[in-house]
């Protein structure tokens, strides 16, 4: 039984949010959701987060899901809310992070008039939501409510949108509320019996089994259910970048990380020898493949777990799919095969006698700029392995996927591979600040994002949140410029920045920042600030990509090997 409630169109709907359990929620306020934010004044219930652009509120709610792995919700206004939001949504859309986007909208009467905001936002969304509704009175706002929130965390997670007139929430309605389930994954589907056996006995027939775990685990729980199936089978584990923390790192068995960007040679190279292989809730696309090389598409023998039928097997022509739950395939595969524990003995003793890395990076960087590598590296051992660590694309991703080695299974490294949009570092940590209550964030930035998202230093120091950013500038979009040096004849252009007063920026907005050159001064200074638990940001100076080519693999092969073709992502 639920229980009886009137009021208006947004006191339903904030009640309604309430009874899904959600407990903050992320936007900007415009004229169209003005009667929403009264309601949010009677109810606090429901933090408000007040980001400085809807963009960022995306991004700051993407993050906050990732890392609770559970749903998410921002409030975005009509005309450039929504059409600023729907920026952020691409990447929670392709990384499958559900999220509940509640949109006000013109009176229903202005429809059609050239009404100011007016716009299409059912056919907005379309392409970075998997579900779109709108409201068409307050009464039916508790069940919208609900399917969308079924609808987010159903098969492969995603965004979806409630699209709520502004007249609708003033409406006022009775309503009964019930209470709204949001647990992730709200079921556990498992593949066909033919499937799960024929890829059990592909396993125990392998010389050199492996896994390749993605964020589908995280978003499973499924961290358990991996590392028993790999000791069963013998079969080595790489992750993805979304897959980072699938397995504890220092697992006999863990390879690192896989793939074009951050992919370590071991796993690499593991992989294209492999000749079983099973994909767990990833992509498995060219970037975490490596172009499809680990592992092959001729002469392998793949199995993929994907929630989502149809991603299931669709990158590797003639694999084995296997629809259904990554914690409860695993399970299923792991009853299914017999015990190799001589194969896990071998597998580990070959992973443990390999580097992890052979190849040097090319190029040695500017005099007065430090190596990336060295920065995380002195990052990793001062932040340690429980923090959570929020890193931009370019610079980056790659050496925080390659570099920060997680030693306790769990979703605490966040980088933004679904698009790879830059700015999402700042606004995220805010996200992920608030997921972790209280406990210090660790952000891995450029300067180029601090350009698309200044704002959210604001919002850090409005809010007091214990976030050190760590931003790693040099002055021009350079993993563009590292693509027209080695594939482009080094013609540059349009990727040259200006060097800016970073430090003042950070200051100007209340956070205590300076600028260092030392890689041991940085370490001090980042391990004083997260005891302190206080905003804080340290910029610090790193040569160009093309001059000190970070690990992402085809772009080592091409400064080795020059006149290699550009990857096709």
């Amino acid at each position: 039984m639920g229980r009886r409630f009137s009021g208006t169109g947004a006191e339903i709907l904030i009640e309604s949010l309430l009874e899904a359990g959600l407990d903050t929620i992320f936007g900007v306020p415009g004229d169209t959701g003005v009667a929403l934010y009264d309601a949010l004044h009677h109810r606090p219930r429901l933090r408000h987060v007040l980001t400085n652009d809807e963009r960022g509120a995306a991004f700051a709610a993407d993050a906050f899901a990732r890392r609770r792995n559970a749903l998410a919700a921002i409030e975005v206004s009509s005309g450039g809310g929504v059409t600023f939001a729907v920026g952020g949504l691409g990447e929670a859309y392709a990384a499958s992070v559900p999220l509940l986007v509640l949109t006000s909208d013109v009176h229903r009467r202005s429809r059609g008039t050239g009404a100011l905001t007016e716009i299409d936002q059912v056919a907005l969304f379309q392409a970075v939501t998997k579900w779109q509704a709108t409201a068409s009175d307050a009464a039916e706002l508790p069940a919208l409510v609900e399917e969308a929130v079924g609808r987010a965390l159903a098969d492969r997670p995603a965004p979806v949108a409630l699209i709520v007139p502004e007249d609708v929430l003033d409406e006022r309605g009775r309503v009964e509320l019930r209470p709204i389930a949001i647990s992730l994954p709200p079921g556990r589907p498992l593949p066909a019996s033919e499937a799960l056996d024929r890829f059990a006995a592909a396993l125990d027939g392998a010389r050199r089994p492996a896994i390749v775990a993605g964020g589908g685990v995280h978003l499973s729980g499924a961290h358990a259910a991996l590392a028993t199936l790999a000791e069963r089978a013998g079969a080595a584990v790489a992750v993805t970048v979304h897959g980072k923390g699938a397995i504890d790192e220092r697992h006999p068995l863990s390879l690192g990380t896989l793939g074009a960007n951050g992919g370590c040679d071991r796993a690499n190279r593991y992989l294209a020898r492999a000749d079983v292989v099973l994909l767990v809730g990833t992509r498995a696309n060219a970037t975490d493949t490596d172009g499809f090389a680990s592992p092959p598409r001729r002469g392998t023998t793949v199995g993929q777990i994907d929630i989502e039928p149809g991603r299931a097997g669709r990158n590797y022509p003639g694999s084995v799919p296997l629809p259904g739950d990554a914690l409860a395939t695993l399970s299923a595969l792991a009853e299914r095969i017999r015990p190799h524990p001589r194969r896990a003995a071998a597998t580990a003793e070959e992973i443990q006698g390999e580097p992890v890395s052979t190849a040097p990076p090319a190029g040695r960087g500017r005099p007065g700029t430090l190596d990336p590598a060295e920065v995380v590296a002195a990052l990793r051992t001062v932040a340690g392995d429980t923090i959570t660590v929020v890193g931009d694309c370019g610079t980056p991703t790659p050496y925080l996927a390659a570099g920060w080695r997680l030693e306790e299974p769990g979703r605490r490294l966040i980088l933004p591979r679904g698009h790879g949009p830059m700015g999402y570092a700042y606004p995220g940590a805010v996200g992920a600040a608030l997921a972790c209550a209280g406990d210090p964030v660790l952000a891995v930035t450029t300067d180029g994002s601090l350009l698309m998202a200044a704002g959210a230093l604001e919002t850090v120091a409005r809010m007091g949140l214990p976030i050190v950013y760590v931003q790693l500038s040099n002055a021009s979009l350079g993993w563009i410029k590292a693509l027209q040096h080695l594939y482009y004849g080094g013609r540059y252009f349009g990727t040259q920045l200006s060097s800016f007063d970073t430090v003042g920026v950070a200051r100007a907005f209340g956070l205590h920042a300076r600028r260092i050159e030392d890689v041991d001064e940085l370490a001090a200074a980042v391990g004083a600030a997260l005891r302190a638990r206080r905003p804080a940001l340290f910029e610090v100076p790193v040569p160009d990509e093309h001059e000190l080519i970070p690990p992402v693999a085809p772009w080592r092969r091409a400064a080795a090997a020059p006149g290699s073709g550009r990857p096709v992502y």
